[in-house]
């Protein structure tokens, strides 16, 4: 368990690792372009192209690594009142149906980078499979965070962040 848990550790640490390097090139991109285009009236013609492509890599990166955390959505103002028995229950039943999302992102992400391939984007020349390859990627995070949830492993690196957490 433990050897399982530290390679998930160092695949997820390239993952998150990549994940802020996109926010701060992305940060990056944009300052330049405004600065650029207020004093210079010159943009780059490849900024907003390539500020999307991060924003979108990012964002999904940050949906997977939401989903290691357990930062997504929970109502406990009911299940707060069941016996422990129940709620662990119910978080198993949870860690399915993440499970499950991760390989729909998986099977149709893929299905649509290859669909995807064929076109271009116009500033970068870049295959457009390439702002969609992060699709099955994070299905596939997120398949390997719920299975670990599942079997007991706790995927949390950043204790406190949550809301509740003390």
């Amino acid at each position: 368990m433990k050897t399982l848990k530290r390679i998930a550790l160092g695949i997820d640490s390239v993952f998150e690792n990549f994940a802020l390097l996109a926010l701060t090139s992305m940060t990056i991109i944009v300052t330049i372009q405004v600065i650029t285009r207020k004093l210079f009236n010159f943009v780059f013609f490849w900024s907003e192209e390539v500020t999307l492509l991060l924003m979108v890599w990012f964002s999904f990166m940050g949906i997977a690594i939401g989903f290691r955390e357990k930062l997504h959505m929970a109502m406990d103002s009911v299940t707060k009142h069941f016996p422990a028995r129940v709620n662990r229950v119910l978080d198993k039943v949870i860690d399915i149906c993440i499970f499950l999302f991760g390989l729909y992102l998986l099977v149709n992400g893929w299905d649509f980078t290859v669909l995807m391939n064929e076109s271009i984007m116009p500033a970068t020349q870049l295959p457009n499979s390439v702002q969609y390859a992060v699709m099955p990627l994070t299905g596939a995070m997120i398949c390997v965070y719920a299975f670990l949830q599942f079997i007991g492993v706790d995927t949390k690196r950043h204790h406190g962040i949550g809301e509740g957490d003390e």
